[in-house]
């Protein structure tokens, strides 16, 4: 072959790879800037695998949890209901459903047809709720009736768009039709084909693409250039509001806890309110839950309401979980018709002995009876009001292992929610106040998170502890090197606030006052034990007295009677006037 066919030989080759790197490059710049057609799986999209479930888009959101199509009737499950109306209650134990209103307790057992407003009888066409061994679920139209929600069902694939969030939202229209794509970018699925003039639910706006909703519940991303102008819009819609109402008094509340262990020590209810200046509400600690059916021991006692009542105070009687430890406050709380005995009783022994008020000191719960004690003081409340009963309700400060009392809910039911500003150390935790005044100040703060001033009372206590370090046997035997190893044992007791002055006056020691704590702090070594002790006194108790003042509080109560030096009295009365 001479030499000229060899270089056009090779001049075609490099030519044919010209064009076919050219070719190459072409289609990648083609594709790169050509739409895919694809078409997502909406079924796949909203995660649903056959015909008896259907997603829930929920606020222009689909979340994870699925309603239940069953003989055409649409259930959620009920921790979903719980996720926008928590006032429904399941009772698995008894298989029955509850709603309190401000006015009745609604109830609907499983599987079944009728609901009941108190006594009323009440049908549907559908079963209101079926459960199995899991769950309840409760059907979308009950649901509707006591929630402040609306919601469509719409087809293939089976979904159920759900409205809780009335506020404004931005509307937009589309100039060209396009595709709402799964993703942002040209080269995401389609999710949907939108046509010139519909109208969308802008999301979020970004710099080419959009996050938009339309009305039936698909959720994706569209080319911002194929938008209209943006307008705020409202929703056609009468937001439901349920109106609570309360017993509140026009006077600051000055309560005392008086302890009452034995029917005889009602008769000491003169010594201790004769101390008491500007008292006007005394809380005997009456009532405890004495077996886990709901029953009550009572040591209630009419000479005692009658006396109290002719010197103008009010008896707000306690009923406490803590006195019988036979008592399963779990299983009485957790079943309906025993919370029904318990309540029945309570509002049985107020009549009988003319109380004016209850007061519920449940303490140490399992949060696995969060939701039915919660739902004891609803239904403790409307039997109360109807009896013209104030209902007061005692709590821990807010923290998050308490969250489960519900004290937003409990504010909804009940006349006060009571602070116990007190046990920030306590028997068996480490030594310190008993309460501190950045102790008392943030359980206020806190608290008027979730409750309205007018109904906080803070609780404050005639007390403190003495705290004792006692030193090991061996302790010089323990190599320093033992970081974990504590050289004494601690305890602590209980005493009144002039018990303890007494003590540190005896062992002449001279009290510091520590600004941190808001009370005066003192130490000493008597027989070889280290005592500290965080000091109650009128000054300690005046800074609680003045931050529940700042904040506008209804009134203020003392653990507890017997305890306190009469002269903080004075103190109390310039600041419950």
């Amino acid at each position: 072959m001479d030499r000229k066919r060899i270089q056009q030989s090779a001049i075609l080759i490099a030519s044919i790879v010209i064009i076919i790197i050219l070719v190459i490059i072409v289609g990648k710049v083609i594709g790169k800037y050509t739409p895919t057609k694809e078409q997502k799986d909406l079924y796949e999209y909203y995660g649903l695998t056959d015909e008896s479930t259907a997603a829930i888009v929920l606020n222009h959101e689909i979340i994870p949890q699925q309603a239940v199509i069953k003989d055409g009737v649409i259930y959620l499950d009920y921790e979903t209901v719980k996720m926008f109306n928590s006032r429904f209650y399941w009772d698995e134990n008894e298989n029955l459903l509850l709603y309190t209103t401000a006015e009745d307790v609604i109830s609907a057992k499983a599987s079944a047809k009728d609901y009941y407003v108190t006594k009323k009888k009440n049908t549907e066409d559908y079963i209101i709720c079926y459960a199995d061994a899991k769950t309840a679920y409760i059907s979308m139209e009950y649901i509707k009736k006591f929630s402040d929600l609306d919601f469509q069902f719409y087809k293939d694939p089976n979904r159920v768009v759900m409205t809780t969030d009335w506020s404004n939202y931005i509307s937009v229209p589309v100039k060209k039709k396009t595709q709402i794509r799964y993703r942002g970018g040209i080269k995401s699925p389609i999710l949907i084909e939108v046509e010139k003039e519909d109208t969308l639910i802008l999301l979020e706006s970004g710099e080419d693409w959009d996050k938009v909703a339309t009305e039936d519940g698909i959720i994706g991303y569209i080319l911002k250039k194929r938008l209209g102008a943006e307008e705020s819009r409202s929703h056609q819609h009468t937001k439901k509001e349920e109106k609570f109402s309360h017993i509140l008094k026009d006077e600051k509340i000055n309560m005392g806890w008086h302890q009452v262990t034995t029917p005889e020590a009602n008769n000491k209810v003169a010594d201790v309110i004769a101390k008491a200046k500007g008292l006007n509400v005394i809380s005997p600690t009456w009532f405890y839950l004495n077996d886990s059916e709901g029953n009550l021991m009572s040591l209630a006692s009419m000479d005692y309401v009658e006396y109290c009542h002719s010197l103008g105070i009010e008896v707000w009687a306690l009923v406490s979980n803590l006195e019988n430890e036979e008592a399963d406050s779990t299983e009485v709380l957790t079943h309906t018709s025993k919370r029904t005995v318990m309540v029945n009783q309570l509002i049985a022994a107020a009549i009988q002995y003319n109380l004016d008020g209850i007061n519920v000191d449940f303490e140490a719960l399992e949060i696995e009876a969060g939701e039915g004690y919660v739902q004891f003081i609803r239904e403790l409340s409307l039997k109360c009001k109807k009896n013209s009963i104030i209902l007061s309700v005692d709590n821990y400060v807010p923290t998050e292992y308490t969250a489960f009392y519900n004290r937003s809910e409990q504010a909804n039911f009940a006349d006060y929610v009571v602070i116990m500003g007190y046990d920030e150390h306590y028997a068996g935790s480490d030594e310190g106040s008993v309460a501190s005044i950045g102790f008392v100040k943030q359980g206020i703060e806190d608290t008027l998170k979730e409750v309205p001033e007018d109904q906080v009372i803070l609780g404050a206590p005639f007390f403190t502890r003495v705290w004792m370090e006692t030193p090991k046997e061996g302790t010089e035997d323990v190599e320093a090197a033992s970081e974990d190893y504590v050289p004494y044992d601690l305890s602590s007791n209980a005493v009144s606030m002039v018990e303890a002055w007494n003590m540190v006056t005896v062992n002449g020691v001279q009290p510091a006052w520590s600004e941190q704590d808001g009370q005066y702090y003192a130490e000493y070594i008597n027989d070889g034990i280290t005592y500290k002790i965080w000091l109650e006194d009128l000054e300690s108790i005046e800074l609680k007295l003045q931050a529940a003042a700042d904040k506008k509080l209804a009134g203020m109560s003392f653990w507890k009677l017997g305890l306190e030096d009469e002269r903080v009295w004075d103190t109390v009365f310039k600041y419950m006037n």
